[in-house]
């Protein structure tokens, strides 16, 4: 999961921090995955596919089968089950843990697919709706009955339930294929699902992303919302979809999230019969396609008729940094919304700099005081207090807890405020971060002036600083922020990823009362993590008018309906204020109304993307992906490179 926010958590379910978890790399078929122990016989987990039993078998035939792979001792020295799950819908497998001459042993019975290493992935951590050009009774959102009757899955850190933005007044039942349940969650009509797979831990949410997420894609309308509570960004939160039902799937902690929970949450909801799964969760970079269970158990997610919506990653803004990159699979990538939480550095010398502030002083000083730059202290590292009182400090933004920490303590110990400026790489993309004081932060070109004034005079550079609350219709929006992970895919240069651009910067979402990242009822983070939930929720919207659409279908509809022009009329940039390509925002800015209504659809199923395997992959690939034992690549149609 992944969120650029003061998490302090580890993980990063794609709402940014900063990933640094290698991946994993998988073995080819009925060869042995080795990883680095210092013992013999250490174990370790892996996600195993194997071919089905032969009879058309129930669950728990399944089960003995997966069984009659593993060794005679199924418990370890601390007596707990090494078989960790047994998959029946994702693929036929199941994850366990082995020493490598056990996996060696697995690998030489009959049946044997491939195995993988279980990799731990990352979380990739309003006014959000009338951006996107949904208002309340009024055309596209009111036709598609915000949502009603469609189900919306989210593989996440759990949800709080108790939060108003998922209370089922005025929501009707869940539709009457619904199969799944909650457990230890207080459900409703609204939240119809919560599930964990997570040994000992039930699917409350410790973190807030999965809270946020997923009052992202269908919570209820809120009125008087806002950060904190404390009036910024103050509005009427609502999901995209609001009317819409969730089920959470808990597959996520503060150490991140484990593959083989994750399959298991797919496989949950596959069973359960949710429409649109939501999954804000990924590597610091994708597998290709065969080797990759998530990818393999998505196919069969999509062969079932339900669209994974995914978080392209926060890795950018480097190419080949998008992950989630399959071609079954939604890829979302992040961009800016129209609205800022306003604060100015005025000078002395007349000019203005707008930038903001995510906490509003309610009368501010409009005394100026001398500005301070000192390129020893760039990053306001200052190792005492002397000589700062009175005084605003020009920083640069490293983040990180540690400047955090200490600009508090700058300005509890008299400073008059701190501006920080972005680095180069963030460029004109502004995360917003709670100070709790006196903190302006601005961009990196604006911080170039800043420094330019504060040493052109020392002794008469002056500033104050004013702030202007909340502030909508900012230009240009959206913006690719610099995190957003960008294409090409290293599996096939011909398949654009990331797909789509959505709402991820500085979003406002439900938050549980109290996490060691923030406290509710409402915080703001960033992330593809954000906007991925915000393309659910449109896939939402167009599955309730359209409940026969195939995944592909409605991923169509939202692909050739986007805009690829901004809010001045002009092309969408990027951080630097370039003009943002195809591999910085996929096929363009996600248009609900328009993809409600596209003309025309793009339908691709299970068949077709099977032809493709196969020129990818051969037999092999199409065995481990399709599970189609009849087919064979000598059947299919040939697909040639474009």
């Amino acid at each position: 999961m992944a969120s650029f926010t003061n998490l302090s958590i580890p993980l990063l379910l794609l709402a940014i921090l900063f990933p640094t978890l290698a991946l994993c790399y998988i073995n080819p078929a009925a060869t042995s995955v080795h990883q680095n122990a210092t013992k013999p016989s250490a174990y370790h987990a892996y996600i195993v596919l194997v071919e089905p039993p032969r009879s058309n078998a129930g669950e728990d035939a399944h089960r003995l089968w997966h069984k009659s792979f593993l060794p005679s001792s199924l418990t370890d020295e601390s007596n707990e089950s090494r078989l960790l799950h047994s998959y029946t819908e994702v693929f036929s497998g199941f994850a366990v843990r082995l020493t490598d001459a056990e996996l060696d042993t697995v690998a030489k019975k009959p049946g044997f697919v491939r195995a993988f290493p279980d990799r731990t992935l990352q979380l990739m951590t309003t006014h959000t709706p009338e951006f996107l050009g949904l208002r309340n009774d009024t055309g596209f959102w009111s036709q598609a009955g915000y949502g009603k009757g469609v189900i919306i899955g989210l593989l996440d850190t759990g949800i709080y339930a108790t939060h108003p933005s998922f209370n089922g007044h005025g929501v009707p039942p869940p539709p009457a294929r619904w199969k799944g349940s909650c457990k230890a969650a207080r459900c409703n009509n609204k939240l119809i699902g919560a599930k964990s797979f997570i040994e000992g831990v039930d699917s409350g949410d410790e973190e807030g992303h999965g809270t946020h997420t997923s009052s992202t894609a269908a919570g209820n309308f809120i009125t008087g919302a806002s950060y904190h509570g404390v009036g910024v960004g103050k509005g009427t939160a609502a999901g995209i979809a609001p009317s819409a039902h969730i089920a959470m799937y808990k597959v996520c902690d503060s150490r991140g999230c484990e593959e083989s929970a994750v399959l298991a949450g797919l496989e949950e909801a596959i069973k359960d019969g949710v429409d649109v799964l939501s999954f804000s969760v990924g590597g610091t970079m994708s597998p290709i396609y065969d080797q990759d269970p998530i990818a393999i158990g998505a196919f069969s997610a999509m062969s079932k008729g339900i669209l994974m919506v995914c978080a392209a990653g926060n890795d950018g803004p480097d190419l080949f940094s998008v992950t989630n990159v399959a071609p079954w699979l939604l890829t979302v990538a992040a961009g800016s919304v129209d609205r800022s939480f306003g604060a100015s550095v005025n000078l002395g010398n007349g000019k203005i700099i707008d930038g903001e502030a995510l906490t509003q002083k309610a009368s501010p000083s409009s005394k100026s005081h001398p500005l301070v730059y000192s390129e020893e202290r760039r990053y306001c590292n200052y190792s005492d207090d002397s000589g700062i009182a009175g005084k605003i400090l020009v920083c640069e933004n490293t983040k990180s807890e540690t400047q955090k920490s200490n600009v508090r303590r700058i300005v509890g110990a008299g400073a008059s405020g701190v501006v920080l400026f972005n680095d180069k790489i963030s460029g004109y993309t502004t995360i917003v971060q709670d100070y709790n004081s006196s903190v302006v932060q601005v961009t990196a070109s604006d911080g170039g002036i800043l420094i330019a004034y504060a040493a052109s005079s020392t002794s008469s550079s002056v500033a104050s600083l004013t702030y202007n609350n909340t502030l909508f219709g900012v230009r240009p929006a959206p913006v690719v922020p610099f995190f957003s992970s960008r294409g090409p895919s290293f599996t096939n240069l011909n398949i654009l990823k990331p797909d789509i651009l959505a709402l991820g910067l500085n979003i406002l979402a439900a938050w549980p009362p109290s996490t060691a990242s923030g406290q509710g009822p409402f915080n703001i983070i960033s992330g593809t993590s954000m906007a991925t939930p915000h393309v659910s929720g449109v896939a939402a919207l167009i599955k309730s008018i359209h409940p026969d659409w195939s995944p592909a279908a409605i991923k169509s509809a939202i692909l050739t309906t986007s805009d690829i022009v901004n809010s001045t009329g002009g092309s969408i940039l990027d951080e630097q204020h370039r003009k943002a390509g195809v591999y910085d925002r996929g096929a363009g800015h996600v248009n609900p109304a328009r993809a409600a209504d596209p003309g025309l659809v793009y339908e691709l199923g299970a068949i077709d993307y099977a032809g493709y395997i196969c020129w990818l992959f051969g037999d092999e690939g199409l065995r481990t992906i399709v599970r189609n034992w009849s087919l064979t690549c000598a059947k299919l149609p040939k697909v040639k490179d474009v």
